[in-house]
């Protein structure tokens, strides 16, 4: 769910065209398959101990620092192709001999990168997987022509001076043909008959033909081939003889080139180790290069990684709608979450005022952070995140009987049951799938739950239109409340994309429901409604404990306690809980 609801590798495409907008479509600079695929693996497995992300931010770091060794780098790395791939299909001999030059080119490569390295006074361990494969790149040079074809029919594919029994039965077939043409000269000059052609088709082998005008000349060792109209066709013992020969001589070169073709995937497979830890070493230094690439030219960050729970970010960035913006500026946020003050940030915020963006950038940022690389922001630090949930968006499976509102509940239960202190949750507009009361309460309690419980009291983000629900904070100590502002202008709405404390009075669903296209009368009368709601006292904003009977929700609260499945911890929080509300 969250690599989906996170666009990490893909992102939401409705217009049926090639999916863009995605973290790795943004950050993916990598030159090589091999360095691609090993992002992608990053991504997918990010890194939980320190040391190991240290590490590669020291890696990447480096070359933000370096950048004309980097550049040299990356240039070098676009004449390598993928060593990995091609390694695997020579191993398992189904390469064609194409693929064999085309690893021998790739290797090729390797001197120039180490030399870049070295001039640069690179980390040895940049260097010390790139062993020397000059030996296996002269080997193959000899072996294999520069551009084989891929059929051994054509022959061709081993080098001459490669096999010497190979280039006899070359000599034979390059020699046969010097016969063919003296052999007819010889047989015109003994008959007299200056049209006698000696030729050869795959069906008849080798013939000589003579025009029946020309049959009283033919000699007695001729023996009958082939009757035509016109003519006749036949062939002498020394002919036959030659025939044999070079028919002999292809078969053999066939089965020499294959047999040798062979040789050289073996030999190639018996360094499959030194090839692969190049390939790997390849593969690193593309990711490392890529991600300094991309500090450079988006203006990343290096974060500070801890053990500590404080995940406090500066003034941060979402990765990929900054690079969508043409031009315009990208308002950025800070974000702090720690198990102190802040756990649950409780975001309320106007329709499109950008929630869903700030959010998810903050997983995004954690996500980039944990690994190894550079982050969109001014200065970021991150508690290690064992795990990131989302509960976002509406999504049904109908083939399975799931409603929209089941999903979101099967998502939220995942989440509860699975979810630790060291974990980052984002949870966008739980409960709107049900009737207002039921989903004012799921949403209430979910807060309470995660803030209470303490094996389950991860760092939360919760958005929600429920501005009901900010009362939270009034009771929960670790609740705080944010908004996203914005400014009213007359009848426009300007989205400010900023987030401050404090909760947000409207919704603005109306203007959105404008903007979206819908009918003027309906605008008008959805407005008329709204009117008519708020003057009858239906309030818009939230309710606090205060407004309500002070003994109905405290005799509530008390007789809704399971006693008998609380921890004492639980016990007193929940105590803690309730003296604070009464006090507010």
């Amino acid at each position: 769910n969250a690599l989906r609801n996170l666009e990490v590798f893909q992102s939401w495409d409705f217009t049926g065209g090639a999916p863009t907008g995605s973290l790795i479509n943004t950050i993916d600079l990598t030159l090589t398959p091999m360095g691609g695929r090993l992002l992608r693996k990053w991504l997918r497995y990010p890194l939980l101990d320190v040391t190991e992300i240290r590490a590669r931010q020291d890696a990447v770091e480096w070359f933000v620092k370096k950048p004309a060794p980097k550049e040299k780098l990356r240039e070098a790395l676009t004449s390598v192709l993928d060593l990995e791939r091609l390694l695997g299909r020579i191993r398992r001999k189904i390469a064609v001999p194409a693929e064999v030059v085309t690893l021998a080119q790739s290797l090729r490569a390797l001197p120039d990168i180490r030399a870049t390295l070295e001039k640069a006074k690179a980390p040895t361990h940049f260097i010390a997987p790139l062993e020397q494969c000059a030996d296996l790149v002269e080997y193959v040079g000899r072996a294999i022509t520069e551009r084989p074809p891929s059929d051994f029919e054509r022959g061709n594919i081993i080098r001459p001076g490669f096999a010497n029994e190979l280039d006899e039965l070359r000599d034979v077939l390059n020699g046969g043909r010097d016969f063919l043409s003296k052999f007819e000269a010889r047989q015109r000059s003994r008959t007299g008959i200056k049209s006698l052609k000696v030729s050869y088709n795959k069906v008849f082998g080798y013939y000589i033909e003579v025009t029946k005008a020309n049959l009283h000349l033919v000699p007695k060792d001729f023996i009958r081939k082939q009757t035509l109209v016109n003519a006749e066709r036949y062939f002498t013992i020394e002919l036959k003889e030659h025939e044999a020969l070079i028919a002999n001589a292809k078969e053999r070169i066939l089965e020499l080139e294959v047999n040798l073709y062979r040789q050289v995937c073996d030999e190639l497979s018996r360094h499959y180790d030194r090839i692969s830890k190049v390939a790997a070493g390849i593969a690193q230094l593309d990711v490392f290069t890529a991600l300094a690439e991309g500090a450079t030219r988006f203006n990343y960050v290096r974060p500070i990684l801890t053990e500590s729970d404080e995940l406090n970010i500066q003034q941060g960035r979402h990765p990929m709608i900054e690079q969508r913006l043409e031009g315009r500026p990208f308002v950025a946020n800070d974000t702090h979450l720690d198990h102190h003050e802040t756990q649950i940030m409780l975001l309320t915020a106007p329709n499109m005022a950008g929630k869903s963006v700030y959010l998810r950038q903050v997983a995004l940022i954690v996500m980039l952070a944990q690994i190894g690389s550079f982050v969109p922001a001014e200065a970021a630090t991150i508690g290690i995140i064992d795990r990131i949930f989302t509960r976002v968006g509406l999504t049904d499976f109908t083939l399975q009987g799931h409603s929209s509102f089941m999903v979101e509940m099967i998502e939220a239960a995942a989440i509860l049951h699975n979810a630790t202190p060291k974990s980052l949750i984002l949870l966008d507009e739980v409960g709107r799938g049900t009737a207002t009361v039921d989903g004012l309460s799921i949403a209430r309690s979910i807060v309470e739950y995660l803030h209470n419980h303490p094996k389950v009291a991860a760092k939360t983000m919760f958005a929600t239109h429920y501005h009901e629900l900010t009362d939270c904070a009034a009771y929960l100590p670790r609740v705080q409340n944010f908004h996203l502002a914005v400014k009213e202008i007359g009848s426009r709405v300007e989205y400010l994309h900023r987030v401050a404390p404090g909760r947000a009075e409207k919704s603005f669903g109306i203007h959105v429901a404008e903007i979206a296209g819908l009918p003027k009368p309906v605008i008008r009368r959805a407005r008329a409604l709204l009117h008519e709601h708020e003057a009858n006292g239906h309030r818009t904003t939230p309710i606090t404990a205060q407004q309500t009977k002070p003994l109905d929700w405290l005799r509530e609260a008390i007789q809704t306690l399971d006693l008998n499945s609380m921890s004492p911890v639980e016990a007193l929080t929940k105590l803690f809980e309730l003296q604070t509300k009464l006090k507010s």
